[in-house]
This record gives structure tokens, C-alpha cells and sequence, in this order.
């Protein structure tokens, strides 16, 4: 039952946005509040009291406001974009498993690293370009993919090494890719278009992975190859032919990676469509391109079936913390709570001045990550306050400051999935995962600060 709901909304509200004359908010409105509510007593208990306490702050601004029955109701249906795009965009992982680039990544380590410090530039710029298409597979990928070439290098601590490179590689892209959430939310809610940032965040983007290369590789080691080792590598190239003819695919990648963004920037200037829409709704015809050119047009087929047969299980808790957000989104706009956040916003800029608030900024959605909230749920309820024409700062600017903030969440939140994941791949707490890339963290903060302080002075 709740398949075919999750299905029915997100198909619905595909429906109202290509055909507005619909007029179909209502059925969408009243379908969330239904999904909120089945959904209420199978999340998880965290999810559960976080989503609890939006819907209990929502329904006491709607009560002190006066608000009409009608908008209770009417409320509901806010980020139903966003699930959208979480359900859609992992079917781009699609083609990159039936291309066997796994097996070509592993090739490749064999053939051409020789020290640590290359096999962790390698990993973390794979963790990199995964990043864009893939967000979560990421790491599971990159991990079995690379993990077994770290046997013969004398690192110290061998999941440490891994978890570094992986969750650092994975979160640069995060300031700039059109299928990450964070990225649609913020554009979305401040007005740029995607284009127009990517001069500013690509570049901070491109700082953090040669900080973190430099951080990584600087005590390189000698790989060390026995007679086993190579006996192992000769053993496992037999067992997988087909996988080790693909090395050449790898950079195939790139080359989506480049097709997939062009696409994107093209349709955007095109199609006057909320981002986040345009972006899933390019999802499936460039995947199936993809795999038609790697001649697994069928396999497709039958994997992206698979895909929506499943996608339900593991979304409970996501329609239901998002729902619950973006109820209480919209009744800060009903209630005209977003007038007053707006007010005290100004207020503090007028004391403490534009620069000094733009450098504490990308610290709010990294504080809310140690208090359980993901950062597309953080950044969504701060854009409700931060009216770039009302406060007047350059929306650009403001939305570098929210995106990296929230990719400095995703490397030490606790609680977010990429940390939890991570901890589960290399079989150690998340908190620990979390310290280890701390000082990293701090360290990329710190230039994010001084290059927002930069842009303010070059833009006033």
C-alpha cells in the first residue's frame, strides 16, 4: 500500500508540474498528510520525534496565526521535489553497474599505482566522480572496489585511510552537482540558476579535493608486492576476464559526467521548471541512453523495474521526516513566521555587519548535523529566513555560504547517512568516522570563511 502511494505522489506531482492547468495541490495535499500518517508509527524513534516536533511546531504556528481550517490541510505537500529526485536519481548507479566499472577500477590500481599516496588521490577522486551520479552507492562502490589494492601498502590504520578518502571525495562534489538535493533546494529558494553558481562553488570545490590530496598523500608509502600478491591479482584477472577487459571504460565516467551536466545547463535554459524537476525528470531517458550505448538496453529494463519495486522499503523515513519539514516550511510562510526570521536576520547584520554574518552562516546547517538534521532539511528551513532581497546580500553568495556548510555536515555529521553508512562499510562508530575527517573539516571551513569574505568585499 504504501508503494503504490509513494508512487501515486511522486507521479502526481510530476503531473502538476509539466501540466499546471491540472490544478491538482489538493490531491497532493491531502495524499502527504496521508503518507504522514501511515508512515508516523513505522520510522524509526529518532525520525519519529524529529518529524513529530515539525508537525507539533507547524500546527501550534498555524493555531497562533488564526489560520483557517483549509490551510492544515493545504499545508502538507512542501519538498515532495525532493523526494522526488531521492527516489529517481539513483537510477543513474543503473549503467555504471551493468558497465562492470568496478572491475575497471580495479585493473587500473594494479596497473598503474605504486605508493599510498597515489592510491589515495585514485580513491578519493573516484569517491569524487561517483559522488555526482551515484550520491550514496558512492561508497559501498568505491570501497569494494579499492579496498583489496590496500593490502599490499603498510598503512597504519587501514579503514581510516579508506574512510577519508571516500567520504571526502564524496562530499566536494556536493557544493556544485545537479542530481545532489542540497544543490536544487538552495538554488530553488534563493533564485539563482545553476550556471550562474557554478563559477563560484566549482572552484571551492576544486580547493577542497587538492587540500584534502595534499592532506592525504603527503607521508606517501611504497606499495610492497610478494610473489602471493601477485599470484592473487593473476588469479582474480582469470576468474574476471570480461571485468578486467573494462579498465578503458573508467574514463566512459567522465564522459557521462560531462554529457549529463551539458544536458542539464541546456534543459535548464530551455524549460522554465523548478531544477530539482528538471534534473529527475532527465534521470531516466539519460540512463537508459547510457546503457543502450554499453548495449544493455534490456538489463535496464529489468534493473529499473527492480528499482521501483523496492525504492519503498527503505523511504519510509525519508517521506516521512521531509513531509513533516515541509509542513512546517509552509506554515512558516502561512503563518508569516518567514517576515519576523527575515526581521531578526537584519537585525543582526545591522550589528555585527554583513561579512561577520556570512562567515558564521555555513556554521548553522553544520551545527544542526550534531543535532540529527540533514542538511537538505536544515538548509530548507534556513532559506525561509534568509530573503536575499530583504537582507541584501547577493544571492549568490549566499548560496555558496548555505552549500558549504552543509557539505562541511555531511563530513562530520554523526547522524547523517553518508557518516552512518561509512561506519557500517569500515565496521567502526560513526563518531569515530566523524573525527577522523574533523580536522579536515575545520580546516575547509576555515577557507570557505576566508573566500565568502572575499566575494562580499568583491561584490559590494
Amino acid at each position: 500500500m504504501l508503494r503504490f502511494m509513494f508512487f501515486l505522489v511522486i507521479l502526481l506531482y510530476l503531473l502538476s508540474v509539466l501540466f499546471p492547468q491540472l490544478d491538482i495541490g489538493v490531491v497532493l495535499s491531502v495524499l502527504s498528510l496521508i503518507i504522514v500518517l501511515c508512515t508516523l508509527f513505522q520510522a524509526k524513534r529518532f525520525v519519529q520525534i524529529l518529524g513529530s516536533t515539525f508537525l507539533i511546531l507547524g500546527l501550534i504556528l498555524l493555531w497562533t496565526s488564526g489560520a483557517r481550517w483549509q490551510e492544515y490541510i493545504l499545508s502538507f505537500g512542501p519538498m515532495l521535489d525532493l523526494l522526488t529526485m531521492f527516489t529517481l536519481v539513483p537510477i543513474l548507479g543503473i549503467p555504471i553497474k551493468l558497465g562492470g566499472y568496478s572491475g575497471g577500477i580495479q585493473t587500473m590500481i594494479q596497473k598503474r599505482v605504486k605508493t599510498s599516496g597515489q592510491l589515495y588521490m585514485i580513491t578519493s577522486g573516484f569517491s569524487y566522480f561517483f559522488s555526482i551520479f551515484m550520491n550514496l552507492a558512492t561508497l559501498p562502490m568505491t570501497y569494494y572496489s579499492i579496498r583489496p589494492s590496500l593490502d599490499v601498502i603498510p598503512v597504519q590504520s587501514k579503514e581510516r585511510f579508506m574512510s577519508r578518502a571516500i567520504t571526502r571525495g564524496f562530499a566536494m562534489p556536493l557544493l556544485w552537482a545537479p542530481v545532489t538535493p542540497i544543490v536544487g533546494i538552495v538554488i530553488t529558494m534563493t533564485g539563482v540558476s545553476w550556471v550562474s553558481i557554478l563559477p563560484y562553488v566549482i572552484p571551492l570545490s576544486i580547493v577542497g579535493m587538492g587540500m584534502d590530496w595534499y592532506l592525504g598523500a603527503r607521508k606517501s608509502k611504497v606499495m610492497i608486492k610478494t610473489q602471493k600478491d601477485l599470484s592473487v591479482h593473476e588469479t582474480a584477472a582469470a576468474l574476471v576476464p570480461r571485468q578486467i577487459d573494462r579498465s578503458r571504460r573508467v574514463f566512459q565516467i567522465l564522459l557521462a559526467i560531462v554529457l549529463f551536466n551539458l544536458v542539464i545547463s541546456l534543459v535548464e535554459k530551455k524549460f522554465n521548471y523548478p531544477f530539482l524537476t528538471l534534473v529527475s525528470l532527465m534521470v531516466i531517458p539519460f540512463s537508459f541512453t547510457w546503457s543502450l550505448c554499453l548495449k544493455q538496453g534490456k538489463e535496464f529494463g529489468a534493473h529499473l523495474l527492480k528499482h521501483f519495486q523496492s525504492f519503498s522499503v527503505g523511504m519510509k523515513d525519508q517521506f516521512f521526516i521531509y513531509l513533516s519539514a515541509g509542513f512546517f516550511i509552509s506554515t512558516i510562510n502561512v503563518s508569516h513566521t518567514n517576515e519576523w526570521l527575515d526581521r531578526l536576520v537584519i537585525q543582526f547584520i545591522h550589528v555585527a555587519g554583513v561579512e561577520i554574518f556570512l562567515i558564521l552562516l555555513p556554521l548553522i546547517p553544520l551545527g544542526f548535523a550534531f543535532l540529527g538534521l540533514h542538511p537538505a532539511v536544515s538548509l530548507a528551513l534556513m532559506t525561509e529566513g534568509l530573503n536575499p532581497a530583504v537582507i541584501g546580500i547577493s544571492p549568490h553568495i549566499l548560496t555558496v555560504a548555505m552549500l558549504a556548510g552543509a557539505v562541511s555536515s555531511f563530513l562530520v555529521g554523526p547522524y547523517n547517512a553518508t557518516l552512518g553508512l561509512m561506519s557500517n562499510i569500515v565496521k567502526e562508530s560513526s563518531y569515530k568516522v566523524s573525527n577522523w575527517n574533523l580536522s579536515f573539516a575545520g580546516l575547509y571551513i576555515g577557507c570557505v570563511m576566508v573566500y565568502l569574505f572575499v566575494l562580499q568585499l568583491f561584490f559590494s
